[in-house]
């Protein structure tokens, strides 16, 4: 009678943890896909930098890709936090540039991507996603390694504010 009981509750505490284990993963793959693989990243850059000179604003590209679960949650994270959001809104043309490292896609694509990586001075040697702050020029003045923002399985709100206001238009003029 034991033995039946202890596999009865070693089995439901299977099947809890699977359930558990399920929705987790489901939960993080939900995360909404922000970056466009269609388009060329050199003309996203180029019409980024375009609107940052009207406005007086800096470029950040945030580099990385659909398949970065690391990208989508920073994404999401900025997308749901309005003092973020603010800050960049009002110093920054914030894009989510595209990049697939590897050799799964074709050559023209590849070519392109190692194109806008040479033109934003080789970040992917951070990880991803990897942060570069350009001035309206398309100068790069600063690459953000991410793992100095993260907190835990997310992102530290404070460290992210920090690297934000460290870097927009009135501090590099201070």
């Amino acid at each position: 009678m034991m033995k039946g009981n202890n596999f009865t509750k070693q089995f439901v505490l299977t099947l809890i943890c699977t359930v558990l284990f399920s929705l987790s993963a489901a939960a993080q793959t939900n995360l909404k896909k922000v970056y466009n693989e269609d388009i060329n990243p050199m003309e996203q850059i180029d019409q980024a930098l375009d609107k940052a000179k009207k406005e007086q604003k800096f470029v950040i590209c945030q580099v990385g890709g659909n398949w970065c679960i690391w990208c989508l949650r920073f994404a999401d994270f900025i997308e749901k936090d309005a003092d973020i959001m603010q800050i960049i809104n009002e110093n920054f043309v914030f894009i989510h540039v595209n990049y697939k490292p590897g050799k799964n896609q074709d050559q023209e694509k590849a070519a392109l991507g190692q194109q806008m990586m040479s033109r934003l001075g080789n970040p992917g040697r951070f990880g991803y996603p990897v942060f570069v702050v350009l001035d309206e020029e398309g100068k790069v003045l600063h690459t953000q390694d991410s793992s100095f923002l993260e907190e835990g399985q997310g992102y530290d709100k404070s460290k992210v504010i920090r690297f934000f206001r460290n870097w927009t238009p009135k501090a590099m003029d201070n």
